[in-house]
């Protein structure tokens, strides 16, 4: 599979500031995968989209993006990616309908009709209403429209979900999947474990200014969870669990006669990706 993005050795310090930001990051992203990005509050995840983006100068190290060195990339290059901030970038006073249409007066290339990217995010209703009368959840979403209106190869979201209710979340996740189904590459900053867990192909820990662990989600869970099975079983008027060692159960006798002797459930005792995120960043926020 081709890589869109690759980081090598990337650094960056903020001008005053007296540590680096990023020392050492490496990082590749994968055609037509979500790549989550996660880390604690101030550790560098938005720094480093902002980098990517072409935002912010000054870096050291190698960034290739489609390919091409990132310093060289012009103009082009915002036609060929999306971006959603986790502060929504929009004009109050316009409604959403003439927000999308200003926007894609911007690029070259066609753009989306506004109402039909308003329906896939479930705004089509409020195409005529004023965006400063937008709830944030809203405002987030007509966001992501703006990110997906000229179809682009590689999206950037800052906490796509910030500010929205469950269903609405919801909604915005589905998308997301909707736009890897379509060959798009995506590259997200969240800190919603449960969401990263359902919606990433690989997700990387930035901490102390690099990326220490990569991994598929289910991969890493796994790799961080304990090496046990519990078995419940109902004890009269109540249950009881036990615990069994996951190596060798099909020749643990104890375990065997456990799921003979009317079992409720059997699972293994992986960890949450929240508990990875805490052994590897020592962050428990």
């Amino acid at each position: 599979m081709t890589d869109v993005l690759e980081v090598s050795d990337l650094a960056f310090t903020y001008p005053g500031a007296p540590d680096a930001t990023l020392q050492g990051l490496n990082l590749s992203i994968r055609e037509g995968e979500i790549f989550g990005l996660l880390g604690p509050s101030g550790c560098g995840k938005s720094t480093t989209q902002n980098i990517l983006m072409g935002q912010i100068g000054g870096y050291r190290g190698d960034i290739r993006i489609f390919d091409q060195d990132l310093a060289v990339l012009g103009r082009d290059y915002y036609e060929r990616i999306g971006v959603s901030f986790e502060l929504p970038t929009l004009y109050l006073r316009l409604t959403a309908r003439e927000n999308l249409a200003f926007f894609a007066s911007l690029y070259r290339s066609d753009c989306i009709d506004p109402i039909e990217a308003l329906k896939r995010v479930d705004l089509q209703d409020a195409a005529d209403q004023k965006v400063g009368d937008f709830s944030k959840g809203m405002k987030m979403r007509l966001n992501l429209c703006r990110a997906i209106l000229h179809d682009p190869e590689l999206l950037f979201f800052d906490e796509p979900t910030s500010g929205q209710d469950p269903s609405r979340a919801r909604i915005t996740r589905e998308l997301i999947l909707s736009l890897k189904a379509q060959g798009k590459t995506i590259f997200l900053t969240t800190h919603n474990m449960t969401e990263a867990a359902q919606i990433c192909d690989r997700v990387g820990f930035l901490t102390r200014g690099h990326i220490p662990v990569v991994g598929s989600p289910a991969e890493l869970m796994r790799d961080y969870g304990e090496g046990v099975v519990e078995v419940t079983r109902k004890n009269g008027a109540g249950f009881e669990t036990e615990t069994f060692a996951k190596d060798g159960l099909g020749q643990n006798a104890a375990f065997l006669s456990a799921l003979d002797d009317g079992f409720v459930s059997v699972h293994s005792k992986e960890a949450t990706l929240e508990d990875v995120f805490v052994s590897v960043t020592g962050d428990a926020t």
